[in-house]
């Protein structure tokens, strides 16, 4: 009776435990980003022949930042809890626990950039080439389908206007298409690390701004970068 009653409360640990992962996906937008960023950074390693001591160091680092975002999750529903009025304490706790997230999530970004480097630098010459020579009309195809899919949205949520808001969002397009030139025209992997850093903070200053949402700017990167590459496959610049 005993093994049954510790059984039953493993299996309701176990589901508390899973009720509160699914929570903090359902609820907090930066988890919702978390997980997307791991899985594209999780599904890139595969292409490389990372060691195992390399892969336990990227894996570390995406759980490492997830538990910080969960932790962050549970102080902030703790002081709401106890208070729902201004107090100087509660702001410090829900600063450090989001400074927490933070130097986790530079964390991850450092040992991504140590351990993805030298093999982007490789990657990312096959990678331009590849582009300057490759059919024009691939390019066009994936153009043609992103219009489409701008201007379809457009004509069913009436978004925006032409000068702000709306989908696609412009400042990100702009942003990621100097970014994408800037590595085209100088082929390093630093210059292209710091310029597409900063197209994504003006993307992400437009989210902040809550001037566009976090996929209208994702449509506007994307549709910044094909027209760059193809600009650059037609030889304007060359």
């Amino acid at each position: 009776m005993e093994k049954k009653t510790r059984k039953v409360n493993i299996i309701k640990s176990f589901n508390a435990a899973i009720e509160g992962i699914l929570y903090t996906f359902r609820v907090e937008r930066n988890m919702k980003i978390h997980y997307l960023a791991s899985t594209v950074i999780l599904v890139i390693s595969l292409m490389f022949n990372f060691s195992k001591i390399e892969f336990m160091m990227l894996l570390g680092s995406i759980v490492l930042v997830i538990v910080a975002e969960m932790m962050n999750t549970a102080i902030e529903k703790t002081v709401d809890l106890v208070t729902s009025e201004y107090h100087e304490l509660a702001k410090i706790a829900k600063d450090v626990a989001a400074g927490a997230v933070l130097m986790s999530a530079l964390y991850s970004v450092m040992v991504g950039y140590i351990l993805f480097y030298d093999k982007l630098t490789h990657f990312s010459s096959y990678l331009i080439l590849y582009l300057r020579k490759s059919e024009l009309h691939i390019t066009l195809i994936c153009m043609i389908l992103v219009l489409i899919a701008v201007v379809a949205l457009k004509t069913f949520t009436f978004t925006g206007t032409p000068l702000q808001g709306g989908m696609p969002s412009g400042h990100a397009a702009l942003s990621f298409a100097i970014a994408t030139s800037i590595t085209m025209m100088t082929e390093r992997v630093e210059a292209s690390t710091l310029a597409y850093a900063m197209a994504v903070l003006v993307a992400q200053s437009r989210i902040e701004g809550k001037i566009h949402t976090f996929w209208e700017t994702v449509a506007g990167g994307l549709l910044g970068t094909l027209i760059a590459i193809i600009v650059f496959q037609l030889g304007l610049f060359y």
